[in-house]
């Protein structure tokens, strides 16, 4: 088969996309995501619906797709983690993460990768436009977790702290993960939002939409309001502890020094991020 993407693929930035029993839409995600960028990069996260199968056979005839198979569901955050450390691995710097089950717009994926530039100390946020499909019940729950995930942040600019669909530079994101061990399952896209800010990570946010597609349309959700409410409140309590913590510095580069003054440089780290 040939490319697919019609161009080189690229050496610095890399499309990941974690994938948990999303059934066909996965496929086409994947086939529209080639369609934008090479390479593509997808982790199996324990699937059972045999879509495992079928994105490796889709890999053996598309030279630009990698696909991860992990042997146990680990959540979307390991997922991701596992990814990223194959990619620092081979030398890449961002890696645009995206959803499976066709909610994210494949078509903006290289206007997300030309806005994040080589640039470390930058992360590229969707910052979700919703239409009729979207459940009232979510669009405005989100408005929680993003007014908690701004005070956390001192108001750096999360435009939206859930929507998955994102450019982040693969070393300092992994640099976070390494040092503590949640950020493994739905918590995950807040809480690296969050923490990459603590790490001086800025975050540029672009409109993109989101489609929230009925079974009938192939549409899966793994959502569970109990259990996923729960973690996430769990998540905040951690980072709001963490922000307290790092509230001084925080103020002190939120609000420059007068000259003459050194300026902070760099969020405390060591025990408190293992352990907040």
């Amino acid at each position: 088969m040939s490319r697919l993407s019609g161009a080189a693929p690229s050496r610095t930035h890399l499309v990941l996309i974690p994938t948990y029993n999303a059934g066909p839409k996965v496929l086409e995600t994947v086939r529209e995501a080639l369609g934008q960028w090479a390479p593509v990069w997808v982790v199996v996260d324990g699937s059972t619906d045999g879509t495992g199968e079928q994105l490796q056979a889709l890999a053996r005839s598309e030279p630009d797709l990698k696909v991860m198979v992990l042997e146990q569901n680990q959540g979307k955050g390991a997922a991701v983690l596992h990814g990223l450390a194959q990619a620092e691995a081979a030398g890449y710097t961002h890696a645009l993460t995206m959803d499976s089950d066709g909610q994210h717009p494949a078509h903006l994926i290289p206007d997300f990768m030309q806005a994040s530039g080589d640039d470390l100390a930058r992360m590229v946020l969707g910052k979700p436009v919703f239409d009729a499909s979207a459940p009232a019940l979510r669009v405005q729950g989100r408005k929680v977790s993003n007014a908690w995930a701004n005070l956390e942040t001192l108001w750096m600019g999360i435009g939206d702290s859930l929507y998955g669909f994102r450019v982040y530079p693969v070393s300092p994101l992994l640099s976070i993960m390494r040092r503590q061990r949640w950020m493994r399952r739905f918590d995950f896209d807040i809480e690296a939002a969050v923490r990459l800010c603590w790490a001086g990570v800025w975050p540029v946010n672009i409109d993109a939409p989101v489609k929230y597609l009925r079974p009938e349309e192939g549409g899966v959700s793994h959502f569970n309001y109990l259990r996923d409410n729960a973690l996430l409140t769990w998540m905040h309590t951690r980072l709001v502890l963490g922000f307290l913590l790092r509230l001084p510095w925080l103020l002190l580069r939120r609000f420059p020094s007068p000259p003459g003054r050194p300026k902070a440089t760099q969020a405390p780290s060591g025990g408190s991020d293992r352990t907040q």
